[in-house]
């Protein structure tokens, strides 16, 4: 049955892009009428960018190498670029169904309609060029964001922690290893007492993850009280007991469902993704049975990897919950729909008692592109009174 449900998702995607790129290269198509001589090489230029993504995806599974990493990578900057160019072709044909009413345009450009195509379409490819290669320096460089937060608890011995959280890493072939080695350099850098990562730390398919041996990286983060991390809807996408067992042999220690006490000061709880129903038929543990084994006259601090349902953690007496998953956005204008389908699409917000953080993502899925956001290490500054 779930097969059948993947098939179906998968069709309805592959003919929704297929029809965004169709009606991409239409326009394409009518742009170069003052240069038809171009057309000749538009047509297997704009096959091979358009099914790149799909393809690389495809050759990973039967031969991961620079051949199929080429594709993907072309893909997902395409991914990017196509979004900005329908974007930008939506507008212009907004502004042509306006004009037809009200005429907006000077008649010149109507006179020589096939120069003034061709010039948008220059204007149009310069302004995603640069949107897309500003997008992908910024998505490589994460800033650090600092909270200073009180948990009004005793959790002697501790009398405070530094907390490092990384959310959304997405490891596989375009997060790899050199932007691996940059974020643990920057994890290390603010010498944390406790790193957390809330899930989607492997970016579905493992094989690019254990072929650039990322896992050894990952050991390379140097923490007092260790790495604990939760799964997320990646890890169940790409298959997630492979994706625990790697994780678990590299010194990460992975929450489902269970929690870990720290120092015996403080407890960090960790839950299943809510993909566990949709992958595997199953359902995770209401919070309150989790937690039945938690004192909670000490501080709990819970990982939730997709901020849904923020109320379970407020009625269930936790004092911190961390979540990722949204990316806000990740490409402007995108972070407005996220901001409507979640209570808190990205950052701080006290919920009764309890103290919620919502991180884009210290990674990217897709375009290794942010233009909506600038990705994040979140720096937690805990004190205990």
């Amino acid at each position: 049955m779930r097969k059948v449900q993947f098939l179906i998702f998968f069709s309805i995607a592959l003919s929704i892009y297929g029809l965004i790129n169709f009606y991409v290269f239409l326009r394409g198509w009518e742009a170069l009428s003052f240069t038809p001589e171009l057309k000749l090489y538009y047509i297997p230029a704009f096959l091979f960018i358009s099914l790149s993504y799909i393809v690389g995806r495809l050759l990973e599974r039967v031969m991961l190498n620079w051949v199929s990493s080429l594709f993907v990578w072309i893909g997902s900057f395409w991914l990017a670029a196509m979004t900005y160019v329908v974007l930008a072709l939506l507008s212009m044909d907004f502004l042509r169904l306006i004009n037809h009413f009200i005429h907006l345009f000077p008649q010149a450009g109507t006179q020589e309609y096939d120069r003034v195509k061709l010039v948008t379409a220059l204007i149009v490819t310069a302004g995603v060029v640069i949107a897309v290669v500003w997008g992908h320096m910024n998505a490589n460089n994460p800033r650090i964001k600092t909270l200073n937060i009180n948990i009004p608890k005793n959790s002697h011995p501790t009398k405070s922690l530094n907390i490092v959280v990384a959310s959304d890493i997405h490891l596989g072939t375009i997060v790899c290893k050199a932007r691996l080695e940059h974020i643990v350099e920057k994890i290390n850098a603010l010498n944390p007492d406790l790193v957390l990562l809330p899930g989607d730390v492997v970016d579905e398919d493992l094989g690019p993850v254990i072929k650039q041996n990322l896992g050894e990286t990952l050991r390379k983060i140097r923490s007092k009280f260790g790495v604990i991390s939760i799964t997320g809807n990646h890890e169940y996408i790409g298959g997630v007991e492979e994706a625990y067992q790697y994780l678990i042999a590299h010194d990460i220690t992975v929450l489902r469902d269970s929690f870990i006490k720290i120092n015996d000061s403080l407890y960090i709880v960790g839950r299943e993704d809510l993909s566990i129903r949709q992958f595997t038929g199953k359902r995770r543990k209401p919070l309150d049975e989790i937690m039945a084994g938690v004192d909670k006259t000490l501080p709990v601090i819970l990982m939730d990897h997709q901020p849904f349902r923020l109320e379970d953690g407020v009625q269930n007496g936790v004092d911190i919950q961390l979540s990722g998953h949204t990316h806000h956005g990740q490409l402007w204008p995108f972070n407005f729909i996220t901001k409507k389908v979640y209570e808190v699409s990205w950052g701080y917000k006290k919920k009764g008692d309890t103290h919620i953080y919502v991180s884009c993502g210290v990674g990217t899925w897709g375009p290794p592109v942010r233009t909506g956001n600038t990705p994040e290490i979140v720096n937690i500054r805990l004190t205990f009174s």
